[in-house]
């Protein structure tokens, strides 16, 4: 519980501090955009990095030079943990927005911030909502902003990493609309830091992934049609080859 007591001072003690920090960011944002918003990506790594740190997590990350630093990409990944946002989010190497759940909007301070990170929130029950969120998705990539997406919607609660939930077609629609490479990113063993035992945190290893990126033109008509199971099939791949790791 200890861990757990000392990660949850922690994210309080940075959402006061991130006030200031974003009403500074904010007004800089104004003339230089581009700096204010990669200074501010560097501050949430680094406070990502710290809760890391408290928590006792290890992270050994694989394919690192698959992240691309200077055009945008589609990432998408399994979901065991709320740890794979903020494992992923400290290796991005510029700006990427992560879709989420819409009732994370609601929450004071942390929506600010994760509006300022390009982050985009989703309700999956409202098909027109969902719609405008996949075109500002689509905006973002043209903007030179990657996105990072969880294809399965929600976290995969199933106690087996590689069963991987359903995942969704509509996800893909990013790349297919705007043909930016996909990059699969698998995570291994993250459930095991907070969500198996909770509300108990874990010194745990972890095991990341960055796959090759694929270009969604270079797909075959079957794999576009099947995108969905492609991807899948790959990041079940991915997990169960780094089992050992864990």
């Amino acid at each position: 519980m200890i861990r757990a007591i000392f990660g949850i001072l922690f994210v309080v003690l940075y959402c006061i501090v991130s006030i200031p920090i974003l009403l500074v960011e904010t007004l800089i944002r104004k003339r230089w955009p581009l700096k204010a918003e990669m200074s501010m990506l560097r501050i949430v790594q680094g406070a990502f990095r710290i809760l890391l740190r408290i928590t006792g997590t290890t992270v050994t990350v694989k394919g690192l030079e698959n992240i691309p630093g200077d055009e945008a990409v589609l990432f998408v990944g399994n979901h065991q943990s709320f740890f794979d946002i903020i494992i992923s989010y400290s290796q991005m190497k510029t700006r990427c927005g992560y879709v989420a759940k819409d009732h994370l909007a609601h929450i004071p301070i942390l929506s600010w911030n994760m509006r300022f990170l390009f982050c985009l929130f989703l309700n999956r029950d409202d098909l027109k909502q969902g719609l405008e969120t996949i075109h500002r998705a689509i905006d973002y990539i043209h903007s030179g902003i990657s996105v990072f997406i969880f294809p399965e919607g929600t976290r995969n609660k199933s106690g087996d990493e590689t069963c991987l939930g359903e995942f969704h077609k509509g996800s893909f629609k990013i790349a297919q609309r705007t043909g930016c490479k996909i990059i699969p990113v698998s995570f291994n063993n993250t459930a095991s830091i907070f969500e198996r035992q909770f509300p108990r945190v874990s010194r745990e290893h972890v095991v990341v992934e960055y796959g090759k990126p694929v270009a969604y033109g270079d797909l075959t008509r079957d794999e576009q049609r099947h995108i969905d199971t492609y991807f899948r099939d790959i990041l079940t791949e991915m997990i169960r080859k780094n089992q050992a790791e864990e």
